[in-house]
């Protein structure tokens, strides 16, 4: 019987495939991606495939059922077991396997999993997905014939990785480490002890309930526990991972929370000295202050689309040796391989921090003070969504406004910007405003308001959300 298989609408992303278990995303779902997968991989001349899964309850599951797809592609499958992201991308490199795939429901709720792809150490996205859907629905896959699978552990050969780039010297920092009960813990705790310093790691047992908060390190809320240790703990600085530890959360030793653009800036000015007029990306949803700042530390700043695949095409195009976005993911192509990674970016924090004559909360205090709100994310159906956002790009167009409409709508006024844009990997709209003072800041949200209700939606709760970075 020839193989047809039929995806839910919704799973198929602009950067990964994603679901709801039970739902939207099931082991058949697993089985039939492999199946296309390795059928993709089988005609571009490949033959091999690394797998790894996170720490969800349906991880190994789906894990079982995609690589019996790959197999019955004839791929041979190193399955490198429960591990962070990055350390499959990492797989990918280290065995020379023509693709990979990871098993992740990111920091999405517990009930969801779903798949990131790479094909030749790039990623696999946009009308590749797609395309493995088409695959799927029409039957187009290589002819059955039995693979094989085998255990391969890549840990160590990861970890001493990172810690060979580890480039502190010997002064002691004193850090807590939170992998948030994701697949990073036990990484993380293998890797600290190889690094010099007091080291403090809460949260570490992977469990895929994530019982003691959820694992976005982006949210203040999400937080407190290692906010909380490193004041009692008199830390240099904490470090946060989400459940598959590619993207990456930080606070200083005050306890303030560093975003993800502040972040870059620490991380930019030190690459850039190796690396003079360097590109460094930065995605739309970016503070203003971290393009200044990257061309005052002699970069080259460029804005770009949200999400991590986008963000690595645009890196191998540029050759930027650095990148970044609000949501912490941290790109090196400096020393490293170009893919996000948390606990990579993590070690060379450490280092920066480790070599410096200031705290990293001096670093972040002297940076140029905006009055801004956080990432507003709010629900919109996935099927309401862009049309939302193409309804704003209209009307903007029609005021005369100035927009840059690399990723949604960044609408620039006297005051500052303000920014609507489309999810990729959820049913949300995302909103962020930044304004030199507060009075301008309330004028961009009443026009985010005022643009939503056009399209009749009821604006985000601003209440209680201002931030100043």
């Amino acid at each position: 019987m020839s193989f047809k298989y039929e995806f839910h609408p919704t799973s198929l992303r602009e950067y990964d495939i994603r679901g709801v278990i039970g739902k939207t995303l099931s082991e058949h779902d697993a089985f039939a991606i492999g199946r296309a997968f390795g059928s993709i991989v089988s005609r571009q001349g490949g033959k091999t495939v690394a797998v790894g899964y996170d720490g969800r309850l349906s991880s190994p599951m789906l894990e079982a059922a995609l690589v019996e797809g790959l197999k019955q592609s004839g791929m041979k499958v190193f399955r490198i077991g429960c591990c962070p992201t990055p350390q499959l991308y990492f797989a990918a490199y280290h065995l020379k396997a023509d693709g990979g795939i990871m098993v992740t429901g990111s920091h999405n709720p517990p009930d969801y999993n779903g798949f990131k792809m790479v094909l030749g150490n790039k990623p696999f996205f946009g009308p590749q997905i797609q395309q493995i859907g088409t695959m799927a629905a029409t039957g187009d896959v290589v002819a059955k014939t039995e693979g094989s699978d085998e255990a391969v552990d890549v840990s160590e050969a990861y970890i001493d990785r990172m810690v060979q780039d580890y480039d502190g010297g010997t002064r002691e920092l004193t850090v807590v480490w939170d992998p948030g009960n994701g697949s990073g813990g036990a990484i993380t705790e293998r890797l600290v002890k190889k690094l010099p310093g007091k080291h403090i790691v809460i949260n570490s047992e992977i469990d895929g309930t994530f019982p003691n908060h959820h694992p976005d390190p982006t949210v203040l809320k999400n937080l407190e526990q290692i906010i909380a240790r490193v004041k009692a703990e008199g830390a240099d600085l904490g470090i946060a991972f989400d459940g598959d530890a590619d993207r990456i959360g930080v606070v200083d030793g005050e306890g303030n929370m560093l975003f993800g653009d502040q972040l870059l800036v620490v991380l930019a000015r030190d690459v850039l000295k190796s690396f003079p007029k360097g590109t460094i990306i930065a995605d739309v949803k970016a503070s203003q202050v971290l393009f200044d700042e990257v061309a005052k530390a002699n970069g080259t700043p460029l804005m770009w689309k949200t999400g991590h695949s986008l963000i690595k095409a645009k890196m191998a195009e540029t050759k930027a040796p650095l990148s970044g976005e609000m949501s912490g993911h941290i790109f090196f192509a400096d020393k490293w391989y170009g893919f996000d990674d948390g606990i990579y970016s993590g070690v060379r924090l450490l280092g920066i921090v480790a070599r410096s004559k200031e705290s990293l909360g001096q670093m972040r205090a002297a940076l140029p003070v905006v009055i801004n709100t956080p990432e507003l994310r709010f629900n919109c159906d996935d099927t309401r969504k862009f049309g939302v956002v193409s309804e704003v790009k209209e009307r903007l167009a029609a005021e005369g406004a100035k927009v840059q409409d690399v990723d949604g709508v960044r609408v620039l006024t006297e005051d500052g910007w303000w920014l609507l844009r489309a999810s990729n990997t959820q049913a949300v709209l995302v909103a962020r405003a930044e304004a030199k003072s507060e009075e301008g800041l309330e004028r961009l949200k009443a026009d985010i308001a005022r643009q939503l209700e056009a399209s009749g939606l009821e604006a985000p709760d601003f209440s209680g959300e201002n931030a100043g970075h």
